[in-house]
C-alpha cells in the first residue's frame, strides 16, 4: 500500500502532504503497460491527485486532474476519492522519446505537450467545481502549483518524482504538497521557498532515506506536526452494476440496436483497470426487461 503523511506546521502557517507512491504507480504500470516517458507522465499525475483528494472533506467526494495537452502522451486523467486512493490512464502509453540531452532524464513535458490542465472537484452537488488553466511546462509538478497560485489563490509547493528502473518497472515515486493558509508568516514561507529549491529530488530522496525523510528536507527549519497517516493505492471501483447502469443510459433503441446487430457478443472495457465486462444479446434483453 502506499502512504500518505499529513502534517501542520506548529505556528499554522501551512499544511503539507507526502506520499511514497511507488505501489501506486507499479500498479499504472502492470495495467496500462506504458514506456518509461509514458510510465513517469501518468505516474506523477495519478501522485498529485492521490495527494489532492486527500484533502476532499466528506467520503463521497471525488477529484479528477486532468491534462489536455498536445504532447505525444495524448490526455493523462487521473481520480482520487478522498482518502487518496487513485486510478488514471494515459491516452498513449506507447510514446516514447528521447532522454533530455540537458540532464539526461526522461522528457515528460514532451510527453504532456502545451494545452490546459482541468480540475474537477465533485461534492456531489448540481454542479462540481472545475478550475482550469494553461499548462505551463508539461513536468506536471510546477503545473499543479501554477493551478493553485491563479485558480485557487493558494500559495503551493508541489515536488513530484517517478523513478523508472531498467526492467521497466517503478523504483521510487512520491510527492509532496505545501500550502500557505490565511495569514501565513512570511518567514516560513520564505524558508518554504528555499527549501524548495534546495532539495534533493523526491526519489532520490525515498530511495535513500525513506518516506519521512521527504517533510523532513521540505520542511527543513520549520517546526511541524504530523497529524495523519493514510493508507491509499491504486484503485478502481469499476462493477458489473456500474457497466448495467452505462448501457442502461444509452436508452432502449441503442439496445435495441445492438441485439439487432450481428455481434454475438459485445463488451464493455474499462480504461483505468483494464477489466472487460461481457454481455450476450440475453443479457442485453434482460437490461431492457429490468429497466421498463
Amino acid at each position: 500500500m502506499a502512504k500518505i503523511i499529513r502534517a501542520m506546521t506548529r505556528d499554522g502557517s501551512a499544511r503539507a502532504l507526502s506520499i511514497d507512491a511507488k505501489d501506486i504507480v507499479n500498479r499504472a504500470i502492470e495495467i496500462h503497460h506504458p514506456t518509461p516517458t509514458a510510465a513517469a507522465a501518468l505516474g506523477r499525475t495519478l501522485i498529485a491527485a492521490s495527494l489532492m483528494g486527500s484533502l476532499l472533506g466528506e467520503e463521497e467526494d471525488l477529484l479528477t486532474v486532468r491534462f489536455k495537452g498536445d504532447g505525444g502522451g495524448g490526455t493523462i486523467l487521473a481520480s482520487s476519492d478522498y482518502k487518496g486512493n487513485v486510478r488514471g490512464f494515459i491516452e498513449h502509453p506507447s510514446f516514447d522519446c528521447p532522454l533530455r540531452p540537458s540532464d539526461g532524464k526522461l522528457d515528460v513535458s514532451r510527453c504532456v505537450g502545451k494545452g490546459f490542465l482541468n480540475i474537477l472537484r465533485d461534492s456531489g452537488g448540481d454542479e462540481p467545481y472545475s478550475g482550469i488553466c494553461p499548462i505551463v511546462s508539461g513536468e506536471i509538478a510546477e503545473d499543479i502549483a501554477y493551478y493553485y497560485a491563479t485558480s485557487e489563490q493558494t500559495p503551493t509547493v508541489c515536488a513530484l518524482g517517478v523513478l523508472i528502473d531498467t526492467d521497466y518497472t517503478c523504483k521510487a515515486a512520491g510527492g509532496v504538497l505545501i500550502q500557505l493558509l490565511p495569514f501565513a508568516d512570511d518567514a516560513v514561507a520564505e524558508r518554504l521557498e528555499k527549501n524548495a529549491s534546495s532539495s534533493p529530488s523526491v526519489t532520490s530522496i525515498l530511495d535513500e532515506n525513506g518516506h519521512p525523510a521527504l517533510l523532513q528536507s521540505f520542511l527543513s527549519g520549520i517546526e511541524y506536526d504530523t497529524f495523519d497517516e493514510i493508507d491509499c493505492g491504486y484503485v478502481c471501483p469499476c462493477s458489473r452494476e456500474r457497466t448495467d447502469r452505462a448501457l442502461l443510459a444509452m436508452g432502449k433503441k441503442e439496445l435495441t440496436d445492438m441485439i439487432r446487430a450481428p455481434e454475438k457478443e459485445f463488451t464493455v472495457h474499462c480504461q483505468f483497470c483494464d477489466r472487460i465486462y461481457r454481455y450476450t444479446k440475453a443479457d442485453l434483453q434482460s437490461l431492457i426487461e429490468g429497466g421498463r
